[in-house]
């Protein structure tokens, strides 16, 4: 099932863009992750959409035992090599989710790539707050144990809009999202991957309070919910506007979510 809420009194001008959000299901086959992926681009784009975002780690399991097996260079991995394919061929900008990435003997988690609709690389965001949690009796979680941090922001512009990148964790950073709406930033797109821990306490307030606080849009796209898997994701992948208000939960299955974006006010 695919949601839509294409407004079709608006009239598409550089103020207003169609954005998609893929709720994808993870499982341990790197080729199926990345040919579904691929499917929800085409998807995309046949309900007109001009952004389509992925989630974090959307062609592995999440987990640092999983990082180094399938970690890729950039651009010339083959998953960077799918969604550069899949964003020429549909003529559509592709927020790349996240991928475990190699460059010489350090790994990072890796955003996004973000291809433009010509298919070429036009940015990449390497994750700057690596997820390092112990909490009793719930989750311990090191990223700093396999991952290098990323240094720096990253911004592209896109229909007439700024977007500015995190990843996951990145959004507990309120300076970070910050410094994207003072360069600015309309829109903050979150790959991540919450757990059943800090998902039910902090999804939903991070992204209201990071949109409200700056005034401008929030995504943040997480993996399906698996519950047979080594890290559970929450899920519930939500568009949240301006004004705190959540416009879109996709709940805890597979799926994606098609809508128009415009600037000001709801």
């Amino acid at each position: 099932m695919i949601l839509t809420n294409i407004a079709k009194q608006i009239v598409r001008t550089m103020s207003t863009f169609r954005l998609a959000l893929v709720q994808l299901q993870v499982n341990e086959v790197k080729s199926k992750n990345v040919e579904r992926a691929v499917s929800y681009i085409s998807s995309a784009k046949e309900h007109n959409a001009d952004i389509i975002a992925l989630p974090e780690c959307f062609n592995s399991p999440y987990g640092i035992q999983y990082f180094p097996k399938y970690a890729e260079s950039i651009p010339d991995g083959e998953t960077s090599v799918a969604l550069s394919k899949a964003a020429r061929e549909n003529s559509i900008y592709v927020v790349g989710g996240t991928i475990p990435e190699i460059e010489g003997d350090k790994l990072y988690n890796t955003c996004c790539t973000i291809w433009g609709p010509d298919g070429t690389l036009i940015a990449k965001h390497r994750k700057v707050h690596l997820f390092d949690i112990d909490i009793p009796n719930k989750i311990t979680f090191r990223e700093s144990d396999s991952l290098s941090p990323g240094n720096s922001l990253t911004m592209f512009d896109a229909k007439g809009w700024k977007i500015g990148i995190g990843i996951c964790y990145d959004i507990r950073f309120e300076e970070m999202a910050r410094i994207y709406r003072n360069k600015g930033c309309q829109m903050l797109i979150y790959p991540a991957a919450f757990n059943m821990t800090t998902g039910p306490l902090h999804w939903s307030l991070l992204q209201r309070s990071r949109a409200n606080d700056n005034q401008l849009y929030v995504a943040c796209i997480s993996p399906a919910r698996v519950p047979s898997a080594s890290y559970v994701a929450w899920g519930h992948t939500q568009l949240t506007n301006l004004w705190g208000k959540i416009l879109y939960d996709l709940e805890i299955q597979e799926n994606m979510v098609v809508t128009d974006i415009a600037r000001g006010f709801p």
